[in-house]
């Protein structure tokens, strides 16, 4: 087995850039995750420009309707170090 070497990382996201990632990923506008997870419009598009912080509460709503772990809206640069990767 060839030794592992992990990809290198090439872009830094914020969390309102990984928000709005994750939504296009699946073809969903900012209005059709509104109705998903019942925060206004206004203030999605807040969050994916970095005006208003995301908040946990707000996280795990999120994740819930795109389909993905809280932590991966909230830490979207999270490194873990190699020792500790299982």
């Amino acid at each position: 087995m060839k030794e592992f070497r992990p990809a290198k990382k090439r872009v830094e996201v914020s969390v309102g850039e990984s928000v709005r990632i994750l939504r296009e990923l699946q073809e969903l506008s900012q209005s059709q995750l509104s109705e998903l997870t019942g925060i206004p419009q206004s203030t999605l598009s807040a969050i994916e420009n970095g005006r208003v912080n995301l908040g946990v509460e707000r996280a795990k709503v999120l994740a819930c309707a795109l389909k993905c772990h809280p932590a991966v809206l909230v830490f979207p640069g999270w490194e873990v170090p190699l020792s500790h990767a299982a």
